[in-house]
């Protein structure tokens, strides 16, 4: 498979990332924003009461990693805001019925 064809698979695509907080979770979120900005928006489901708290969760337990430093310097001041145009915490958990997602 052409290289330039995978690089571009995700372009201007919605993706729903389970599990988000995990480890694995955490290097696909990354990669995809770093070598995918143009990715449309990644939603992360969050195991969490509400979206506040999913929110928290994401931003301590996922962005706020060592791992994102590569993004950060890159982004600089505008990585807060490049987080929240590219990705939107959900609130639920995939064990239960439906999901559990809150307002979804």
């Amino acid at each position: 498979m052409d290289a330039t064809k995978v690089a571009g698979c995700f372009r201007d695509r919605t993706i729903l990332v389970t599990g988000s907080t995990g480890f694995l979770a955490k290097l696909l979120v990354e990669k995809i924003l770093r070598v995918q900005p143009d990715v449309k928006k990644l939603y992360l489901l969050v195991r969490a009461p509400d979206d506040a708290a999913a929110q928290q969760r994401v931003l301590h337990e996922i962005v706020g990693k060592q791992l994102f430093d590569v993004l950060r310097a890159r982004h600089g001041a505008d990585f807060r805001s490049f987080i929240q145009e590219k990705t939107s915490p959900l609130a639920g958990d995939v064990a239960h019925q439906n999901r559990e997602l809150i307002d979804f």
